[in-house]
């Protein structure tokens, strides 16, 4: 059963991104991403009210939700989406699985928390990977400032990603309850979401073909509230570290539906620029105690 649903975690975590290039289109990010989570919210507080799994919580710790929710489910989410646009959604992914480096340097700036050793020979490895991975492109297209564009919104998007898994530290240290923190910065997101689209002066009105619909429902559901239950259910049966493995993996589906689909060509100087950050990944994976920089939710 365990190794089910680590593999469900994989599969819809490592599709999640080929679904937001499928939201590309006449619909401006910023509506798309409010649908997304506007959805996913709903969903999640309705059934933890349901099931009185919603714990209460003091005021300033909902402005710390708030916080994260702009951090995680808000503007994160904007930088994926215009980068999608830019470069492929398996290189995103690939981008996106370095979390746990920005995870040790927020750690260290916030919390005072000293990377350990091998973060260093992990960071040498994840970015020696991500030039090699984008090398042929970068000397292909003279440093197109499209493609700089794409790699560093995906980077920007994955920063603001650690920024709310340090928040989400907080939380963990206060004791409160992870699904209920999030659920309430998963609705925080989606209203400074709906605040962007008004002031941009942009339509809330999705396009109504099946193909977007799909990919929305799918986020909303599969990758924003399926996926994540999968994970901590994952998380209470075998561990945090075991579970958090599952980041490690998902680039790999990410870039095989990219081949398929977006027409990514994989080449030599390209597969070990991928061999090395998932490396690095791992180095930082090495020792007890790693899973505390983990990503504690996905969107």
């Amino acid at each position: 059963m365990n190794l089910f649903l680590y593999a469900l975690v994989v599969a819809i975590w490592g599709t999640t991104w080929i679904a937001i290039v499928m939201q590309q289109g006449s619909v401006p990010a910023p509506v798309s991403i409010f649908w997304r989570f506007a959805i996913a919210s709903s969903v999640m507080l309705v059934a933890m009210t349901l099931t009185k799994r919603l714990r209460p919580m003091a005021r300033r710790d909902h402005l710390f939700c708030l916080l994260q929710g702009a951090c995680v489910f808000c503007f994160n989410f904007w930088c994926f989406y215009q980068a999608a646009t830019l470069i492929s959604s398996g290189l995103e992914s690939v981008i996106f699985s370095m979390a746990v480096l920005f995870n040790a340097i927020n750690g260290f700036l916030f919390w005072g928390q000293r990377p350990p050793a091998r973060f260093f020979a992990a960071a040498i490895m994840g970015l020696s990977g991500i030039v090699a991975l984008f090398w042929e492109d970068l000397a292909h297209s003279h440093m197109a400032p499209a493609l700089l564009a794409g790699i560093g919104l995906s980077a920007l998007g994955t920063y603001g990603f650690s920024l709310g898994n340090i928040i989400n530290l907080r939380h963990q240290k206060r004791g409160l309850d992870t699904l209920t923190t999030n659920s309430w910065a998963m609705c925080y997101g989606t209203g400074i979401m709906a605040l962007i689209v008004i002031l941009r002066g942009d339509s809330f009105a999705p396009y109504l073909t099946g193909h977007y619909l799909g990919a929305l429902i799918y986020l909303a559901l599969f990758g924003s509230v399926i996926a994540f239950g999968i994970y901590f259910t994952l998380v209470r049966r075998i561990g945090a570290g075991p579970a958090a493995y599952s980041t490690l993996l998902f680039p790999l589906v990410a870039l095989t539906i990219s081949t398929f689909f977006e027409g990514y060509r994989w080449n030599v100087p390209g597969i070990i620029g991928l061999a090395l950050i998932l490396t690095g990944n791992l180095v930082m994976f090495a020792k007890p105690g790693w899973w505390q920089w983990r990503v504690s939710q996905r969107a």
